[in-house]
């Protein structure tokens, strides 16, 4: 069991992200004949969140997801305590006493959604266990897929909110609880890129885990080889070594980022497993040639 902070924090973390959507939204989408069912409140992605602690005893006037995809955590819901671990994700159901909070050696790093409506409880029940749901990575998953549906959520929010975009969120929404409550067959009808052999597994590895700091040693592991045959395997398919193209990988979901979103580069460093901007700029420039920023204007150029 975690010990009691001796610092505690609700938001304010270095590379945050949040939107809170303003009262008057909120109410038009609960007399909105489409809205009224599923609507979101907040919404936002807090990387490694050292202290981060919340408590309410005495509940919320929504639903609180978090999705948890690096580091560690725990969580409190009518007295119920269990821990959150890298990969899991947990539903806080509206009005229920609850805490949560990082851990204090390995802060987690959290998607999270406020969300209410008149369909919501239905969506929430199916999700509601008694120890955190756990996502597997595997050669079917589709973890990067379903964070890219979040971005599309937060996007559409961060644009305005008005109603159309709350409209198109909450629809987005409905989906992204889809592929949570019906894992496999989100699963089984997206078109994989993963093939049989241990190339193909490993780049789908690195793509599932592309918020993270994968280390060479793991990616050896999952392909089952050695490290000198994995190596050479994997050269020779490839044409360079897998940190090179695990590199290379993250720099070119780092471009699409500065092209298609506003995101500082203090904010979109964790979005490809760096968590340090100034060591994410030195390897940008190294791959890229010039520096994120120079790259974001000249794109716009």
């Amino acid at each position: 069991m975690d010990s009691l902070f001796t610092v505690r924090i609700r938001d304010g973390f270095s590379g945050q992200r949040q939107i809170a959507v303003p009262p008057a939204s909120v109410k038009e989408m609960e007399q909105h004949i489409i809205g009224k069912d599923l609507h979101i409140t907040d919404i936002g992605f807090y990387p490694k969140a050292a202290h981060h602690y919340r408590e309410r005893p005495n509940g919320g006037g929504e639903h609180i997801f978090i999705y948890c995809i690096n580091g560690q955590g725990w969580v409190e819901i009518n007295g119920s305590r269990r821990k959150v671990r890298e990969n899991q994700f947990f539903v806080v159901p509206l009005g229920a006493p609850h805490s949560y909070g990082a851990a204090e050696l390995n802060p987690w790093t959290i998607y999270w959604i406020h969300f209410k409506g008149e369909k919501s409880l239905k969506l929430v029940l199916p999700l509601m266990r008694s120890e955190c749901i756990s996502i597997d990575i595997n050669e079917t998953s589709r973890i990067e897929d379903r964070l890219r549906l979040f971005e599309e959520i937060y996007a559409a929010l961060d644009s305005g909110c008005t109603g159309d975009n709350m409209l198109y969120a909450g629809l987005c929404l409905h989906h992204f609880l889809g592929t949570l409550l019906y894992i496999e067959q989100f699963r089984r009808t997206g078109i994989s890129s993963a093939g049989n052999d241990a190339v193909d597994l490993v780049i789908h590895y690195m793509r599932e885990n592309m918020e993270k700091d994968v280390s060479m040693s793991d990616l050896v592991k999952f392909s089952g080889y050695s490290t000198s045959q994995f190596n050479s395997i994997f050269r020779q398919r490839t044409g360079i070594s897998p940190k090179q193209y695990y590199t290379q990988m993250k720099i070119r979901e780092a471009c699409k980022y500065l092209n298609f979103t506003d995101m500082k580069v203090n904010q979109l460093c964790y979005k490809v497993g760096i968590e340090d901007p100034f060591y994410f700029s030195r390897l940008f420039a190294k791959v890229m040639g010039c520096s994120p920023s120079e790259y974001r204007s000249m794109q716009k150029e």
